[in-house]
């Protein structure tokens, strides 16, 4: 276990991988280009997220970026400036993790002799059916467009199969959930509130904190909270988004709530198990289209 770990880029996968050296005993250092981490999470839950692993012994450099490394006998040296410019610091580290993205490996596979094209990004370019421009190839999963999820490129492989047999198949990319898996998690499906507002739409929200959840309390694992985005004219349901132990497990009432177009009112007035840390789901919904019980 390295004494200290750098950790280049506040995305998903480098906070899982920092989060595991970091109970592992590694002193984590996190530098971002941005000035936020996990820049695709809803901004409430991304600020207390970055408090709760600051907490944990986590040190972030938001707004910087790396210059230089270089590798000596003790480790590498990092040459650090902010992101607009400035004057530069060194940061001596003993392992570096670099993880500032993803892309398609579809390079050398000679795609566009096949008559197969590839966007800017290198994904490969298919239609609704997942299709690609040369008859009886069909591409799913990473190497087209989306994000790089194992259970999205599930659904779309299942989807082109459907296809490929004349059925409809269909992939509902609104109902997608994502999980940052550390300790505590992220978990989203859906707009967040700044995309909402961003593109206009007039919205409620209501927040359940998991301080109020009995079962959390029991637990002792009572950090994050619930928040539900919903259409303030119809009640639907247009953004879940969660922060605490098992807010992985929990995604999944939201994803269905998405998917068949449920309102914050129709999951509140579902009877949940007490004590459950699924009741936090259902506080949440109260207070966005009414108020909770316990908060």
């Amino acid at each position: 276990v390295p004494k200290k770990l750098a950790v280049i880029g506040g995305g998903v996968i480098g906070l899982e991988m920092g989060s595991v050296w970091n109970r592992l005993g590694a002193e984590v250092t996190v530098i971002e280009f941005l000035d936020g981490i996990v820049p695709a999470v809803d901004r409430q839950i991304a600020k207390e997220y970055q408090k709760l692993l600051k907490k944990q012994g986590f040190k972030f450099m938001l707004g910087h970026k790396v210059t230089e490394s270089k590798v000596t006998d003790s480790g590498v040296t990092l040459s650090v400036e902010p992101s607009a410019g400035g004057d530069t610091q060194e940061l001596d580290v003993d392992v570096v993790l670099v993880s500032t993205g993803r892309r398609p490996f579809t390079e050398g596979l000679n795609l566009e002799d096949h008559g197969i094209s590839t966007d800017r990004l290198g994904r490969v370019e298919v239609d609704h059916e997942f299709k690609t421009g040369t008859s009886g190839v069909w591409a799913i999963g990473d190497v087209i467009a989306g994000p790089m999820l194992a259970h999205k490129a599930e659904e779309e492989g299942i989807a082109a199969i459907e296809n490929m047999a004349g059925l409809a198949g269909h992939v509902n990319y609104d109902a997608i959930p994502g999980v940052v898996y550390t300790h505590p998690e992220i978990a989203d499906v859906g707009r967040t509130e700044e995309e909402l507002k961003e593109a206009g739409v007039k919205y409620n929200v209501g927040v359940f904190p998991f301080q109020a959840n009995s079962r959390a309390r029991a637990n002792q694992e009572s950090d994050g909270m619930v928040k539900i985005l919903a259409d303030a004219e119809t009640d639907r349901i247009l953004g879940v988004h969660i922060l605490g132990a098992a807010a992985g497990e929990m995604i999944a009432e939201g994803v269905i709530g998405i998917e068949y177009g449920a309102s914050s009112e129709d999951l509140a007035r579902t009877c949940h198990a007490h004590p459950t840390l699924s009741e936090a789901f259902k506080e949440a919904c109260m207070a966005t289209y009414d108020k909770p019980i316990h908060f």
